[in-house]
């Protein structure tokens, strides 16, 4: 998943970017509140990590911004210990969650995925699509306890298909969510149907995928009960 880290201490910005690419998020860096704003009114993320205290930028306001723009994203709002009245306006203005300097990244990693469990609905680790099974936390694609060896952009692309069942992600929302933000001269949606169509056919060396659709036109989807 894509997260933008708006943090102007460079050294702490750049420690988290390292940790969470380590856990398969895709991250780009924000060092001042101009550049987020930027960011934010022409990209999709699915986290944004914000530091209220920027140097340029009112965060309390970059966050009513962000969460206009990027209305699907969910913002975990980072402040300096015992602001609780920022901590309480950001959580008004539609933060998901905040977490207060300083702390170690392992709790930030906690956050994020409690915040994403809620935010995609998921009540389990194991996602169940038709006969197999995908296991989020160890990140394998398991068919009558056989696992599908999926390379780590086809577990991610699964993965986030997955997380949005029975919703229709176009080409372009795949690639920036799993590739990054699309420049217009390189992006090609060809390369999304290629990588669908390897996924599709090493699931079907196992068993049928009729949960994983084609949506003529307009992108692909799950679809799952669970």
């Amino acid at each position: 998943m894509n997260v933008l880290i708006v943090e102007d201490e460079k050294s702490l910005a750049r420690e988290i970017k390292s940790f969470l690419e380590k856990e398969n998020f895709l991250c780009e860096l924000a060092f001042t509140g101009r550049d987020a704003s930027e960011k934010i009114a022409v990209n999709l993320y699915d986290f944004i990590l914000l530091d209220l205290g920027l140097p340029d930028y009112e965060g309390l306001e970059l966050l009513k911004e962000g969460k206009k723009a990027n209305s699907e994203a969910a913002f975990i709002i980072i402040t300096a210990r015992g602001a609780v009245e920022d901590k309480v306006k950001g959580l008004n203005l539609g933060a998901d969650d905040y977490i207060a300097k300083p702390f170690a990244l392992v709790e930030l990693l906690s956050r994020i995925n409690a915040v994403a469990r809620r935010k995609f609905n998921v009540k389990t680790d194991d996602l169940q699509l038709g006969d197999f099974i995908l296991k989020v936390q160890t990140r394998k694609l398991l068919y009558e306890n056989q696992e599908v060896d999926l390379t780590r952009k086809e577990f991610d692309l699964l993965l986030y298909l997955a997380l949005n069942r029975n919703k229709v992600l176009t080409r372009q929302q795949l690639y920036e969510h799993i590739w990054g933000n699309i420049l217009d001269d390189q992006y090609d949606s060809n390369f999304i149907d290629v990588h669908i169509k390897n996924l599709r056919k090493k699931i079907n060396a196992y068993g049928p995928s009729p949960w994983l659709e084609t949506v003529r036109g307009v992108g692909y989807r799950v679809t799952s009960e669970e």
